[in-house]
């Protein structure tokens, strides 16, 4: 069983630096709108927060834990929305204090949980370097929302791994939750990442393949961009049919993100498109590929707004079309980005 210690320091970093972009900001400030509909600086730390108090009950307290599910279920469409309001509530630094105590106590408590232990959570249970990377995602995925409207550019890291791994292993729940039969063979993904290494995951003989900046295939699977907007490519139909529903996040599909409507913009780059690759490599960002906007930042919805919870289903890029229903779902998933 490998360390989980990695993913434990590297959510950890990655909360410290949302942690001082909020911190130095005026209480003005945590009043501004970020992309997602509704909510402001204030209620994207709130959520996460309240997320992770919900892990840390999962993670010391099982029997409590399943008392929240059932509230949660009681009330689906909204028991997410009212943990965010509650908090964002709050003055700027009594909501950041408890932010700090919650991120402080889960840490302890995941480092804690005994090895090969599993966690109940809203979907299938998991292990605690598995809710550490849940948890790292959706740090990031929010963090970009917040950044977005404090006028912030963040630079992408290599912890960006876990989120990347987690995108490739949700592959199949991503066929799943869209009604879709799920590959019947492994893709080969190769990513690279911001230091310039290559991330590679699958046999490299596979047929199906999907090629980009990690950074482009994080923003896709938590979806805070539209894959127009991306230097991505797929080699086959089973990948390229892959990239327009993933997700790494647990429920419903999300809308998704409309893609920049900028006058110029280049066209996607689709798989008969793709320029043949040296193995192992994935292609590099050339004048035709770039999208319009700066590598680091998200493309924008309607008034940047990143996808709501629903059960609105995105395109296929062929004419196989997912069924108009999904099959039964758990409640919406606080991993899953607003």
């Amino acid at each position: 069983m490998s360390d989980p210690t990695p993913v434990f320091d590297d959510l950890r970093e990655e909360s410290d630096e949302l942690d001082r972009r909020v911190a130095e900001s005026s209480a003005e400030r945590w009043t501004l709108a970020t992309p997602a509909p509704g909510w402001t600086v204030a209620h994207q730390i709130a959520h996460l927060a309240w997320t992770d108090r919900c892990a840390l009950l999962a993670a010391t307290d099982p029997d409590g834990f399943r008392a929240l599910v059932e509230k949660a279920l009681a009330a689906p469409d909204s028991y997410v929305d009212e943990g965010a309001a509650e908090g964002a509530g709050l003055p700027p630094g009594e909501l950041l204090a408890r932010w700090r105590e919650g991120r402080a106590a889960l840490d302890a408590a995941l480092r804690a949980v005994p090895p090969g232990a599993r966690l109940p959570w809203f979907g299938p249970p998991m292990s605690a370097a598995s809710m550490a990377t849940a948890r790292l995602m959706e740090t990031w995925a929010h963090g970009l929302d917040v950044a977005e409207a404090l006028g912030a550019v963040p630079a992408p890291t290599e912890r960006l791994r876990h989120i990347a791994r987690l995108g490739v292993r949700t592959r199949d729940f991503a066929h799943l939750v869209h009604g879709l039969p799920a590959p019947g063979e492994p893709f080969r993904v190769e990513l690279r990442s911001p230091a310039g290494e290559v991330w590679a995951y699958g046999p490299e003989d596979a047929a199906q393949r999907v090629a980009g900046p990690a950074l482009d295939f994080c923003l896709l699977v938590t979806q805070r961009a539209h894959r127009a907007d991306l230097a991505l490519t797929a080699v086959g139909p089973d990948a390229d049919r892959w990239l327009a529903i993933a997700q790494a996040f647990a429920g419903p599909p999300g809308a998704g993100r409309a893609p920049k409507e900028t006058a110029g913009q280049p066209p996607t780059r689709t798989a008969e498109q793709a320029p043949s690759q040296t193995t192992g490599q994935p292609p590099t960002r050339t004048a035709e590929q770039a999208p319009t906007h700066t590598a680091e930042q998200p493309s924008s919805q309607k008034a940047g707004h990143p996808p709501t919870r629903t059960a609105a289903q995105p395109p296929l890029p062929t004419a196989q079309q997912p069924p108009t229903h999904t099959p039964p779902q758990p409640p919406p998933h606080p991993d899953g980005p607003r």
